[in-house]
């Protein structure tokens, strides 16, 4: 896969996500959002879904497990995917063709 297939399915899973989400919750996560929403009394329960997704995604990419699955998956990283080129592309690392290791040095 590449960047482009990850551009796409990122782009996809956007689309398919409503305003409104509905998420069940077992009897684990129910206590422990009812515990949060209790200390941290937000507005609403969603400003808390939020918190926690922001918490996830930047927790994810710090220790380096979001660049682990998209390097397995799509074979790019994080900072590939938001310049929207390779690291080959960035470096010109893919204009050069492949040398020939025969016929490398004969004249």
């Amino acid at each position: 896969m590449s960047l482009d297939d990850l551009t796409n399915d990122v782009q996809d899973s956007y689309g398919q996500l409503d305003d409104e989400l509905t998420v069940s919750l077992d009897r684990e996560a129910r206590n422990e959002l009812a515990l949060l929403e209790a200390a941290l009394e937000p507005e609403d329960t969603d400003e808390l879904v939020r918190r926690a997704i922001h918490m996830l995604f930047q927790t994810t990419v710090d220790t380096g497990k979001l660049d682990f699955q998209l390097r397995s998956a799509y074979d790019v990283t994080y900072d590939e995917y938001l310049s929207g080129m390779t690291f080959e592309e960035m470096t010109g690392a893919d204009q050069y063709p492949s040398m020939d290791d025969e016929r490398r040095y004969q004249f």
